[in-house]
């Protein structure tokens, strides 16, 4: 009788899933008693039982000769129910849970910003105490819809470094990069619409895109840019709208964009009517400037986005992107009806902050202090007999390879036992290939705790093999 309930209650939790997903809306029809059977391999007595107790809940209704329907309004939309079952602790919103909710006692090694020590502290300080001194407007109103002009004209400014040329007329400020994505995705997708990314990639693209119900097309990664042979497979077999990427310093490879591979990607997506968001939220960490997509296009179908709380401060929410005219204005329209208008403290602080002449002092001290510890953790850890995919030439990731038969996750779980919080490969992997993989920050990876409670768990996962 347990056994039989065991399989009714897993033929139950599949259709709540479903709802749960949106994949059943309310009125949808439910696959048949017999087709549902055959699918899951039951008996067919054993789905009209699980169809009946979710009747008896209120979950579905029948119609006789008709068959089953979902009952009730849209279901609350539950992210983790969208897309592969993943083991939680590879979770995209599991990674990011944990290195959000830390305490002060865990250490850090898998995420993604600079411990606060490392921020520009100082120039945050002043800047605050300039705009206190501010007027009452300043103060307290609502920034124009695009956002503070001064701001603007200094970030078309920092991009012609990149060689973008993006006037301050076609660049709108917002609240963050993720919220750029947004907007963006509200923009040009609907529901269904395919977006590649690179696999490996961050990971909270993944999240975002499953929250405007994208289907997510991952496409290998290489040192030198997204693989152009599978780059351009994908574009004949999924007719994708967007694709996602970094060009400057990639997240978690570290790698770099090629120029050649640039051109191609370019090429590519103008032969397929692509749009690409390039997410340039770490280019004041490199030593050389890389290749820039917007640059080679001229924004004709890359829009850029960044924001600053990689270097200045990730309490400082201040974000913006740069795109044509006309898609600007379409854009400007959606910030006023999603967030009204944007705050004027955070582009204030982060512009005083940014034309602070201690800035490009402290970035250049930053710059030396990563490379320090790129050298220092790849030492530790190739002792470890963790080998970096790639050495990245600036930044603070290195995508790194664990000793045969090691399982990220698994390896994740007992560092978290130990406080030590870890980011698994397929985090960011689209097509969960990347079981063998972690992404190490090497900023937060000073700690000698770090190493010693990574040796003692990859010595438990040997013996456990």
């Amino acid at each position: 009788m347990a056994r039989s309930n065991t399989r009714i209650q897993a033929v139950m939790h599949e259709i709540q899933s479903r709802i749960a997903a949106r994949i059943y809306g309310p009125g949808a029809r439910l696959p048949s008693v017999r087709a549902q059977a055959q699918v899951m391999g039951l008996s067919v007595s054993t789905v009209v039982e699980a169809y009946e107790r979710l009747m008896a809940q209120g979950v579905l209704t029948s119609r006789p000769g008709s068959g089953f329907y979902v009952e009730g309004p849209v279901a609350p939309l539950a992210l983790t129910e969208i897309g592969p079952k993943l083991d939680r602790a590879v979770d995209p919103l599991w990674v990011s849970r944990q290195t959000l909710e830390a305490g002060d006692a865990m250490l850090r090694p898998g995420c993604g910003w600079l411990p606060p020590a490392l921020l520009y502290e100082s120039g945050m300080r002043r800047a605050l105490r300039t705009l206190a001194r501010a007027s009452p407007l300043e103060l307290a109103e609502y920034a124009s819809p695009q956002g503070q002009l001064p701001l603007r004209q200094l970030l078309s400014r920092r991009m012609l470094a990149h060689d973008i040329e993006a006037p301050p007329q076609q660049i709108m400020l917002t609240e963050s990069g993720t919220q750029a994505i947004d907007l963006i995705c509200r923009f040009l997708l609907e529901p269904g619409d395919t977006v590649l990314v690179d696999d490996p990639c961050y990971f909270n693209f993944h999240a975002l895109l499953k929250a405007h119900r994208a289907q997510v097309v991952g496409v290998a990664y290489t040192p030198q840019g997204p693989d152009i042979e599978k780059f351009e497979a994908a574009l004949q077999a999924h007719a994708p709208r967007l694709y996602i990427t970094n060009s400057g310093i990639h997240n978690p490879t570290g790698a770099t964009l090629s120029a050649v591979t640039a051109h191609r990607v370019l090429k590519l997506a103008e032969r397929a009517g692509l749009t690409i968001i390039e997410d340039d939220i770490f280019a004041d960490f490199e030593h050389s400037p890389a290749p820039r997509l917007a640059a080679l296009d001229g924004l004709a179908r890359v829009i850029h986005i960044g924001s600053f709380s990689k270097t200045l401060s990730a309490s400082l929410r201040c974000g913006f992107v740069a795109a044509r005219p006309d898609w600007i204005d379409s854009l400007i329209d959606l910030k006023i009806a999603t967030s009204f208008a944007g705050g004027r403290l955070a582009a204030d602080v982060t512009h005083a902050a940014l034309t602070d002449s201690g800035y490009r002092k402290h970035m250049e001290a930053l710059r030396i202090h990563l490379a320090q510890g790129m050298h220092t953790t790849l030492s530790r850890l190739a002792k470890l007999g963790i080998e970096p995919w790639h050495t990245p030439k600036a930044g603070m990731f290195i995508w790194c390879q664990l000793p045969d038969g090691v399982d990220s996750a698994a390896l994740a779980r007992r560092c978290l036992q130990q406080q030590v919080v870890l980011a698994p490969g397929n985090a960011f992997s689209p097509n969960q290939n990347a079981g063998s993989f972690l992404r190490f920050n090497v900023a937060q990876s000073t700690d000698d705790r770090v190493f010693s409670v990574l040796a003692g768990a990859l010595r438990e996962e040997r013996q456990h093999r």
